[in-house]
Parts: C-alpha cells; structure tokens; sequence
C-alpha cells in the first residue's frame, strides 16, 4: 500500500495543533467557541492552498455528532449534492464538505440553496478565490466567511520541527533541519508544499545514506530535490503566485513584452480565465485609474468577454488588454486615496457627519438643522459653491493628490480652480 503524503500523516487532530491561524482558532475566537460548543453555522474557509482549510473541515466534523460528507467542485455535480441532502434527511442533517466550492457553476450552487437555509446540511466549503466573486449571493448571504492566511515563516518552521518530533515514518532517520530557507521560499506559506518537499528531500537523501546516519538539510540540498521533482507551474502553489506577480509588475513597469511573456505562462500552465482577466481588472484601477478611465473600460469588457469565449479564442482578448494596460500612462492616485482615507477612518472612528450635509425627511430633523446651510451647487456659477463635505476634525485633509499625467493635470488644474486651499499650489 502506498504511503501516505507527509502533509496528510501530521494533519492536526484539533485546534491546538493548528499553526499559523490564531485569528479565527485561538482562544475565545467565534469559530473555536462555534466548534466547541457543537454548534457549527454554514461557512466559507477562504484562503490560499496550505493553510488549513480541510483540516479546520474535518475538525469542525469530529465536534459535531452528524454524518460527514466530502465532496469534490471537480468531480462532483448536481446528482452527488442531491443524494448527500437525501441522506442527511434520512439522518437527522449532516455536515458536507465542499472543496474548491468556486468551481460550481451557478446551477451547482443554487442546489444546495434549500438545504442550507432549512439546515438539513451544514454546509462548509473550501475555496482558493474571493468568495464574493465565485460564489453567488443567495449562497454566500447564508454561510458565514474566514479568512485563513498564508502561514508566516515562524509557522512554518514551527511545522517542520512538528512534522520531524511526531511522524513515525521519519522518526526512523536522525534529521538535522539545518537550513530553511529554501523549504520557506518554495513552500510559499502553504502548508501541505512544505511538508511534502520536506520528506521528498529526506527520502531522497536516504536512499544514499545509512538510515542511522544524521541527515542534514540544507537549501543547496532543497534546491536540488525540488529541480528534479517539483513541477514548473502548479495552480495551486507557489508559481501560481510568483507568475501572476510577474505579469502584474511588467504592465505596472509599462513593458508588454514581459506581460505577454508572463500571460503565456499563465495560459500554458492552464490558469483559470477568470482569475486572470480578474487581476487586469483590478490593476486597471489600482495602477492606472483616472490617468486613463478608459483602461477600466477596457479590462471590463475583457473579464466579460472571455467568460463567453473561453480558451483558446480569449488567449487573444487576453494579450490586446494586457497590451493596453502595460503601454497606458500610470496613476496610482486613486489606490492612495482610499488607503489614505481608510487610515483616516481608522485613526479617527465614526466622525459626525456635518449638519448641513444630514438628510432632512422629516420636520423634527428640520427642526433640529439637519440640511440647514447646505448650498446646491447647481445654483451657482461653474455649478459650484465652496462648503464643508469633511467631518470638522479633518475638514482641512487631502486624501487625492493627482499625479503628473495629461488626464490628472487637466483634474489638478479643476481642482485648483476650485479648492485653492487645497488643490492651490
């Protein structure tokens, strides 16, 4: 019988053993009271491969006393959710596991609709993708959502020194984890990769080695093992990342050629459609914005586009968009922006809003001069009137600064027309 996968021999049996997530499983945090008290909502663990979604699943399963069920998106369609939900009628509910749940279509997704909202199964899916984007509103309106995070290098360390103490297959081996750096920088925060490269380095180097021999782990030794047997691309680990970070830096570095380059990898490596014209349309915005609101335009049409056309025709909607993104002028002003005024909110809390601004529906609210000294700007020349719209302990702040493109020197010079006090140097 073949052995199982390191990752799988060391899964966590409870909480405790869990590292890397005390947000959501430390003490007195919602989903440990949830877990502990047996009483588990509908939820969406949403977190990038590694970090302990199925693991938190299958602990989740052992608190309750219902029947368990997995399922694969891959494998799995409309008649397999339909015979779990019939048997968990017949067995007083159920739970049922739903891996890569963002790989349901919308069909998928409604069937388990019924069952979820009258609890007949508790439902617990597992996705790498945001949730408010794969998974349809209906849906998601009845599950509660954690963010797992990819696990820090403490963690990670922490795991394999874990691994090494309690695996019985490698506590066969003297183990000197004398480097780790390679293992982390591989690994990319996940989990399952970094266990798994580990004991492929290990069974690779005893295969040379006297199995009381001290076996001594080094990067060059990492290096070595993971060249030979790890794949160029793997969607679910550290090149998905790397990769797409790459052809998002050649569009903000204005090259379209390294784009196209890192496009066509992501193509070859058989990338979800979705996922990359997602990240252009994101960038559109982040890295562009108002320099070019066409750009926006543009990566919209894109994402619509390619879901209808699908591959291998998109692969060309794909390369005209990355083109334009990766030769349009650059403006990060918007993204500032709203990190600036986020940060504002943060620091200062829920400022009041100023009376002129308040609605006024009613008399009372009149009465107590909500709206009084509001100015329609419409009413005034070049259809604007100088007023307060900041709260009165920030009103003086400047969260937009335009940057030096034709599109925002044209909105500067608006500005500065306008708000001298701000916009007037």
């Amino acid at each position: 019988m073949q052995m199982p996968p390191l990752a799988e021999r060391v899964r966590p049996g409870n909480l405790d053993d869990i590292l890397g997530q005390t947000h959501i499983t430390g003490k007195n945090s919602i989903l440990r009271n949830a877990i502990e008290n047996g009483r588990i909502p509908s939820l969406i663990l949403w977190g990038p491969p590694g970090t302990g979604k199925t693991t938190l699943a299958h602990i989740m399963a052992g608190a309750v006393h219902k029947k368990f069920y997995a399922l694969s998106a891959i494998s799995s369609g409309v008649k397999e959710i339909r015979d779990v939900i019939e048997n968990a009628k017949a067995n007083e509910g159920a739970i049922l596991f739903i891996d890569e749940i963002h790989r349901f279509n919308k069909g998928q997704q409604d069937a388990l609709l019924n069952a979820v909202e009258k609890g007949i199964i508790t439902l617990i899916g597992a996705t790498t993708e945001n949730p408010s984007f794969e998974v349809n509103s209906a849906l998601l309106s009845r599950c509660q959502v954690y963010v797992l995070k990819p696990l820090d290098d403490d963690s990670l360390i922490a795991l394999l020194h874990q691994a090494i103490k309690n695996d019985e297959q490698l506590k066969q081996y003297k183990i000197n984890l004398k480097e780790t750096q390679a293992l982390i920088n591989i690994s990319g925060g996940d989990a399952r990769k970094i266990l798994n490269l580990l004991d492929l380095t290990i069974h690779t180097l005893a295969r040379d080695q006297n199995k009381n021999k001290e076996i001594t782990i080094t990067d060059e030794w990492v290096m070595q093992t993971a060249q030979q047997r790890v794949a160029l691309y793997d969607k679910q680990g550290e090149q998905h990342y790397d990769i797409i970070s790459a052809f998002i830096k050649s569009m903000r570095g204005s090259d379209p050629n390294g784009a196209v380059y890192w496009l066509a990898r992501l193509i070859e490596g058989g990338e979800d459609v979705k996922f990359i014209a997602r990240r252009m349309l994101i960038f559109a915005s982040e890295d562009i914005g108002n320099a070019n609101p066409n750009a926006l335009l543009m990566a919209n049409q894109t994402f619509q586009a390619v879901q209808v056309i699908g591959y291998p025709e998109s692969r060309i909607i794909l390369s005209q968009c990355a083109i334009y993104l990766a030769t349009s002028v650059k403006s990060n002003a918007a993204y500032v922006a709203i990190g600036k005024a986020q940060s504002a909110v943060q620091q200062f809390g829920d400022l009041p809003v100023p009376l002129h601004l308040r609605n006024a529906p009613t008399r009372l609210m009149k009465n107590m001069n909500y709206a009084k000294g509001y100015q329609y700007a419409h009413d005034y020349e070049n259809n604007f009137i100088e007023q307060q719209f900041l709260p009165d302990k920030i009103e003086n702040s400047k969260f937009y600064d335009p940057q030096q493109n034709s599109r925002e020197e044209e909105i500067r010079k608006f500005l500065k027309l306008r708000w001298k006090d701000k916009y007037g140097y």
